[in-house]
C-alpha cells in the first residue's frame, strides 16, 4: 500500500511537467497527463496525427522537462536496423572490436513516421520496447533507465508505408492524438512564438532518479477486487464482441490495470476508481482491437467498440 506522502510526491511531479510543459504546447494538458501516465507505467506512445500539429516538440518538451536525453530517428525505407540499434567495428587503431551505439539507446526516443521503415527495422524496436535490452550479435546491451519510445504515424498519407503489425502495435501502451487547436489556442501559439522559441528556454523539473522512485511508487496504489474484476470483464467483453476479430491481449489487461494505477495517482488518490479504467479503455485498447471486415464496412471505428464495451460491461458500485 501507498502512503499520502508517496501519493503527493506523484502528483506534484505530474504538476510540474504539465506546467512545465504546457509553456511549450498549447492546450494540451490532458494529453501530457496521459504522457505521464505512460511514464509512469514504463510504457510507450504512439501518436497518431496529421503533420504539425506538435508531435516532436511535445516529445522534446517532455524529455527537457525530465532532463533525459533525447533522440529522434527519422524512419524511412532504407534504415536499417543496426542504424538505430548500433553497431560492432574493429579499430585498428585500438586493435580490438568497440561497439558503437545507435540513438535507440536514449532515454526519450522520437521513432518520427515509424510505419515508412520496413519491418525487419521495425521489429529492432520489439526487445528494445518489451525487454528493454537490445542485441547485437551475440552481446545483449541495456538500455538506460527510464525508457520511452515515442512513435509518430500519419494516418492520412498510406504511400510507400509499412503498417504496423499486431505484434508492434501491442506493445505500445497507449495510441494518442494531439488534434487540431481551437480557435483561441492557435491565437495563443501565434503570440507565444512570434518572437521566441519556448523550448529553448525550458528547464528540467523532475529528475529520472526521481522518475524511476515514483515508477515503484504507483504499482503500489490499491485496486479493489472488484475494480479488478471489473478490468477483466473489460477485455474479456472485448473477444466476445460481434465487431472484433481479434480481442485485447493478456498484456493488454495489465497495461490498461497499470495505466489506472498511474492515473490515480497524478491525481492524488490511493486507490483506483472504475472511472479511472473507463478514462483509459480507449487510448489503451483501441489499438489492440482488430475490428472485423464488416465493422470496417459499417464504419464502426475502434472507439465506437469501446464504447459499445464499456456499456455492456456492468460497472462495480460501493456496497
Amino acid at each position: 500500500m501507498t502512503n499520502s506522502e508517496e501519493i503527493r510526491q506523484v502528483q506534484e511531479a505530474a504538476r510540474a511537467v504539465r506546467q512545465n510543459t504546457s509553456r511549450v504546447i498549447v492546450g494540451k494538458e490532458e494529453v501530457i497527463d496521459l504522457l505521464m501516465v505512460a511514464l509512469l507505467c514504463e510504457g510507450h506512445v504512439l501518436f497518431e496525427d496529421v503533420p504539425g500539429i506538435g508531435k516532436t516538440t511535445l516529445a522534446k518538451s517532455l524529455a527537457r522537462s525530465l532532463g533525459c536525453q533525447f533522440q529522434r530517428i527519422q524512419f524511412t525505407p532504407d534504415l536499417l536496423p543496426s542504424d538505430i540499434t548500433g553497431i560492432t567495428f574493429y579499430n585498428q587503431k585500438a586493435g580490438e572490436f568497440e561497439f558503437r551505439a545507435g540513438p535507440l539507446l536514449s532515454q526519450v526516443v522520437l521513432a518520427d513516421e515509424i510505419n515508412r521503415a520496413t519491418p525487419r527495422t521495425q521489429s529492432a524496436l520489439l526487445e528494445a520496447m518489451e525487454e528493454r535490452q537490445i542485441s547485437i550479435e551475440r552481446d545483449t546491451v541495456a538500455l538506460p533507465r527510464p525508457f520511452i519510445v515515442l512513435a509518430t504515424q500519419n494516418p492520412v498519407e498510406l504511400e510507400g508505408t509499412f503498417p504496423l503489425p499486431e505484434a508492434q502495435l501491442d506493445r505500445f501502451l497507449m495510441r494518442l492524438r494531439l488534434d487540431y487547436p481551437s480557435r483561441a489556442e492557435e491565437r495563443l501559439i501565434l503570440q507565444r512564438f512570434k518572437e521566441e522559441q519556448p523550448l529553448a528556454e525550458l528547464k528540467p523539473v523532475l529528475a529520472a532518479e526521481q522518475l524511476l522512485g515514483l515508477q515503484k511508487v504507483i504499482r503500489k496504489v490499491h485496486v479493489e477486487p472488484a475494480v479488478e474484476s471489473y478490468i477483466v470483464e473489460v477485455i474479456r467483453a472485448t473477444r466476445t464482441h460481434n465487431g472484433v476479430e481479434l480481442g485485447v491481449s493478456p498484456r493488454g489487461t495489465l497495461a490498461l490495470y497499470r495505466a489506472s494505477q498511474a492515473h490515480a495517482a497524478i491525481y492524488g488518490r490511493e486507490y483506483v476508481l472504475p472511472d479511472d479504467v473507463k478514462r483509459l479503455a480507449k487510448p489503451v485498447l483501441s489499438h489492440r482491437i482488430l475490428a472485423t471486415n464488416q465493422s470496417r464496412l459499417h464504419g464502426r471505428v475502434m472507439d465506437q467498440i469501446i464504447d459499445e464495451v464499456l456499456h455492456t460491461v456492468a460497472v462495480p458500485v460501493e456496497s
